[in-house]
């Protein structure tokens, strides 16, 4: 019986909140890099070691836990000048494709949804294979993930021109997102 046709070959992921975080920088006053987290992560994985082509992830983050360690500004990208959480309150990724590019390397495409719009992105994925179990017999592994996106894509326009040129927010958002899984227990019997 072939890969295509078997489910067994794919394993079941849900991603640990408590050992998961999007990271993510930009540019302000065109000199200096600010950082932050999206910190409320939650998702699923499926993993088809033999097809990665059937592979799947989707991650919902929660909008409002942006935090750049300065409330005034985390208000300020809570607002509707930036995520507007109110209206938008989740950021969600589904992937749509899955290519591996090496022997622990991805590239998984999917569908950003951000501030209202969709948009295909990239996710560059690394990935090994190691699976170990935790001192609770839960077994986990982990992955990195990074990306670029243009804010102004998504409708974030807010911004300030500077009088010595530029502005004073980056367009290019640079994404970072470290992710442990753990493989559901069904999964882990079959």
């Amino acid at each position: 019986m072939s890969s295509i046709t078997n489910p067994t070959t794919a394993t079941f992921w849900d991603l640990d909140p408590a050992h998961s975080g999007v990271h993510f920088s930009v540019k302000h006053l065109m000199v200096a890099t600010v950082r932050g987290d999206l910190g409320k992560l939650a998702g699923t994985v499926t993993i088809d070691s033999r097809d990665p082509g059937r592979s799947k992830v989707e991650a919902t983050i929660d909008a409002a836990s942006i935090n750049t360690r300065e409330p005034q500004r985390d208000a300020h990208l809570r607002s509707p000048d930036f995520l507007d959480v109110e209206k938008y309150p989740t950021i969600e990724f589904r992937s749509t494709r899955v290519v591996r590019t090496g022997e622990d390397t991805f590239d998984v495409t999917g569908d950003l949804f951000l501030h209202g719009v969709t948009r295909s992105v990239v996710l560059k994925v690394e990935s090994p294979p190691t699976e170990l179990k935790d001192p609770f017999g839960n077994v986990k592994r982990g992955a990195t993930a990074t990306t670029r996106i243009h804010r102004r894509d998504f409708g974030l326009e807010w911004n300030v021109a500077l009088e010595t040129g530029g502005f004073l927010v980056g367009d290019e958002i640079r994404i970072e997102i470290d992710v442990e899984a753990v493989r559901r227990a069904e999964a882990a019997a079959a």
